[in-house]
């Protein structure tokens, strides 16, 4: 890591024992358990607590709001997500727009979330750039002011898994990550029950080096509406473990490290020349020193049970227990209810818009012991959990 490290985990010490303390007020007695047990423990959690505490284990995040069955990163999405049941709704992954405001888009490119294709007069926005050392053709959001923005709706990202959700393209246009935080007020009084947000900072050195720093945009939102605090219901997360030391000392907020594949580099390591892979971080070491400034992980599904070469699931890492000894909390991704996204052993036949055994993946997946999951289909996952908590 950089050199901000040790004043991450000097200032994140204490905080993190705190919220520590809050998910194993939740979820246990239930760290390092399972099966039975576990489930026994998880019966009584999110009940009567703050901050993290106060969320049910394992808990339901609505990925992207109900991007399931509708265009993700709209308010349709998120709201539904709400009406379905979510604990958590990923409302914000975070890109910000060529005059500095902060919009919620899965990445900064647009071409396949919006309707911009279609608008003659940003035809000659459409250009290459390099994204995370990728070369990445399209429209991006730096390149547009958020009045102009505005202008676009957006499309279903995925309609060949995804037809149906494609009734509702143009129905929406991109929220901007202060009007989420004005929805989440207004949500938790209509609602009557606190809503949880979960963004998350996308491509950060990238836009870093554009003069567009996200991290402190990110802080200056969360301060004006009060929600910077250790118990405030916004988790922040990061691909780029930079990002969230960072931001551990800007805000209070419970931070969250996403880790991809396990031969992958964060981009801010790679350029750091930091040459540690993400195999590195999950680690004992590297986990403990992700628990000197972040209170939880949330890693690609393969990083929990990875796949032998048909697909089918291997046995399970030692990922949970060894995140659950250092305090972390685990929050993977993602389930979705369609064949392609499955395990091969629970897919059903092959088309790829339907759903194969997605309840015994997410038994298979909750038996682990995560604290979490990030999915499209916030129901299916409610009634997943109903079920884990049963046997």
């Amino acid at each position: 890591m950089d050199g901000d490290q040790a004043n991450g985990q000097t200032q994140g010490t204490g905080r993190r024992a705190l919220l520590g303390a809050a998910v194993l007020g939740a979820g246990g007695a239930v760290l390092g358990l399972s099966g039975t047990a576990r489930a026994a423990e998880s019966r009584t959690a999110g009940h009567g607590g703050r901050g993290l505490k106060s969320l049910p284990v394992p808990t339901i995040i609505g990925h992207r709001g109900a991007s399931g069955y509708r265009p993700e990163h709209t308010f349709g999405s998120y709201e539904l997500a709400l009406d379905l049941g979510a604990d958590v709704v990923e409302a914000g992954d975070l890109v910000p727009t060529k005059d500095g405001h902060l919009v919620c888009r899965h990445e900064p490119e647009i071409g396949g979330t919006t309707d911009v294709a279609s608008h003659p007069e940003f035809a000659d926005r459409r250009t290459t750039k390099v994204l995370d050392g990728v070369p990445t053709t399209g429209w991006f959001t730096e390149d547009f002011t958020l009045a102009e923005l505005k202008t676009l709706r957006a499309v279903e990202r995925i309609p060949a898994n995804r037809p149906h959700n494609t009734l509702y393209d143009g129905r929406w246009g991109i929220p901007t990550f202060e009007e989420v935080l004005r929805w989440q007020d207004e949500q938790t009084r209509k609602r009557g029950r606190q809503v949880w947000i979960y963004p998350e900072t996308k491509h950060p050195t990238y836009f870093r080096k554009l003069g567009l720093g996200l991290e402190e945009r990110v802080a200056k939102l969360l301060h004006k509406y009060g929600k910077d605090g250790r118990n405030s219901p916004v988790i922040l997360q990061s691909f780029e473990p930079t990002s969230i030391q960072r931001l551990n000392r800007l805000v209070d907020n419970p931070l969250v490290v996403l880790l991809s594949s396990a031969n992958s580099r964060p981009y801010d390591f790679v350029e750091a020349n930091d040459p540690r892979t993400v195999a590195d971080l999950v680690t004992p070491k590297g986990l403990r020193e992700i628990a000197g400034y972040a209170q939880g992980i949330g890693p690609t599904l393969d990083l929990v049970i990875p796949r032998k070469a048909d697909g089918t699931l291997a046995e399970p890492t030692t990922l949970v227990s060894d995140a659950h000894k250092v305090g972390l909390v685990l929050h993977p991704y993602t389930m979705r209810n369609e064949n392609p996204f499955l395990p091969a052993e629970y897919r059903k036949g092959t088309a790829a818009d339907a759903y194969g055994d997605v309840f015994g993946a997410f038994k298979t997946y909750f038996a682990t012991g995560i604290d979490g999951v990030f999915t499209d289909n916030a129901d299916t996952g409610l009634l997943a959990r109903a079920d884990f908590l049963k046997d």
